[in-house]
């Protein structure tokens, strides 16, 4: 007769940890987006009021040394507005918006390209987000003192309770990363002084999933 061996068909016993790694880095871009935004009864003088402004706003970009190839155009937007008065719609007017997006590479720059456009008629600057022109490489920087966090937790773990790990893990799973931003909001100024832009520091994040067994 046949016995089977239990310790056999018994699931490997195994550890799972997660292990995480930042770098910090300094941005290489800015990018944000300015919104020029006119309202009227007419539409057709709307829009032209509206591409008035913003080519004034698009040649003061322009005069501060940004290439056009950086000057794209995110949204443009027709809305008709209206007032309820006791209970009825009464028509407003249009609303026409122009956004664009400008990506500034010389970061100290920010502050006065934001004040002339301002100065030119644009009516909102947002999504100011600090950017790397290419984050692999602190991204594989980042993965490798991930796995060196697993390792050391899953080395701890066993340590204390007095297990018998097994030093190559048996599975390794990269989590979803998100892309490296940092997105700082900012108020738009009519004063005289440059808008002041801080830069700080991009961190990059990687996670993993390890399993050791024991």
């Amino acid at each position: 007769m046949y016995f089977p061996n239990f310790n056999q068909l018994s699931s490997p016993r195994v550890i799972t940890v997660t292990g995480n790694g930042e770098i910090a880095a300094q941005p290489s871009y800015v990018q944000f987006q300015v919104e020029v935004s006119t309202e009227g009864k007419d539409l057709s003088e709307v829009q032209q009021e509206n591409a008035n402004i913003m080519n004034q706003v698009i040649q003061s970009i322009l005069a501060q040394g940004i290439p056009r190839e950086d000057i794209q155009t995110a949204a443009y937007n027709i809305v008709p507005n209206y007032d309820y008065v006791e209970g009825k719609q009464l028509f407003r007017g249009y609303e026409v918006t122009n956004a664009i997006t400008v990506k500034v590479r010389e970061i100290d720059k920010v502050g006065t390209i934001i004040d002339h456009a301002v100065q030119n008629g644009a009516n909102r600057i947002s999504s100011v987000q600090f950017k790397l022109e290419d984050a692999d490489p602190y991204y594989q920087q980042a993965l490798r003192i991930a796995l060196q966090n697993a390792q050391t937790k899953a080395k701890t773990i066993a340590d204390k309770m007095k297990l018998p790990l097994q030093p190559q893990p048996i599975e390794i799973v990269e989590e979803s990363n998100a892309a490296p931003i940092l997105f700082k909001s900012v108020t738009m100024a009519e004063q005289s002084y440059s808008t002041p832009i801080e830069q700080g520091q991009i961190t990059i994040s990687a996670a993993v999933r390890v399993k050791f067994q024991y």
